[in-house]
């Protein structure tokens, strides 16, 4: 049997909640997650209670910026090709830029 998983306040989290999404839906979802740090119950029960995501730097959260970047930089220059911009890429860079603005704003 797994372990109970209590919340901040120390509710025991006995529901379980699931739902279908497309692999795109997903792949786009594990991404986020992946930038976030936290995990992906963590990251999905913020979003859907319209909590801010705070991402705290770690070596992980940083191997994620550095792969979600050079999958960045091959997807522009596939583009530069003359193909057009998905709406996955412009979200995924509009996270990374919120991450990177937050990061700025810490360090001051």
């Amino acid at each position: 049997m797994s372990e109970k998983n209590c919340d901040e306040q120390g509710r025991l989290r006995s529901v379980t909640v699931g739902f279908r999404v497309s692999p795109e839906e997903g792949a786009q979802l594990d991404r986020l997650v992946q930038l976030s740090g936290l995990t992906k119950q963590d990251y999905i029960l913020r979003r859907l209670m319209n909590r801010e995501v705070i991402v705290q730097g770690n070596p992980r959260v940083y191997k994620a910026l550095k792969g979600q970047m050079m999958a960045i930089l091959e997807e522009l220059q596939r583009i530069k090709a003359g193909r057009s911009v998905s709406a996955e890429l412009i979200d995924i860079i509009r996270f990374i830029a919120g991450i990177m603005n937050g990061m700025k704003e810490e360090s001051k």
